[in-house]
């Protein structure tokens, strides 16, 4: 049996003429809109993982926020994947995509909820919009 592969990521959010917008990428390859993330490396824990990710893939620099609801699904190669999320600020750095990213967003909360590829991360903006 495989070992689970965990990941952490953020939705990094803002206020912009008094609405809430969060960030939003989206990867070609994959062909998906999900909010930033990707998996822990030897040593790292999961809140290192979160800051890491969104800014590797964001260009952001962000302070943790509240912890969201955690992700649980099969990853492409089959195996058990757990994401854990939380609510972050930018701190710092300019939005735009960066490595395996091919754009990056600010949305509003109705839109992020249509741009999402996957219920499993409108579950966690449901978490978030009860947080913000």
């Amino acid at each position: 049996m495989s070992q689970q592969v965990r990941a952490a990521g953020g939705v990094v959010w803002r206020r912009e003429k008094g609405r809430v917008e969060v960030v939003l990428v989206y990867r070609r390859r994959y062909d998906d809109w999900s909010f930033p993330k990707g998996k822990n490396i030897p040593g790292e824990s999961d809140e290192e993982c979160a800051l890491r990710e969104v800014e590797e893939e964001t260009g952001l620099v962000c302070a943790l926020g509240e912890e969201l609801t955690a992700t649980a699904y099969l990853d492409r190669r089959g195996r058990s994947k757990l994401v854990r999320y939380w609510a972050m600020e930018p701190r710092g750095g300019l939005l735009g995509p960066q490595a395996e990213i091919d754009d990056t967003r600010w949305v509003s909360l109705d839109e992020a909820g249509g741009l999402l590829t996957y219920d499993r991360d409108r579950d966690v903006l449901g978490s978030f919009q009860v947080a913000a």
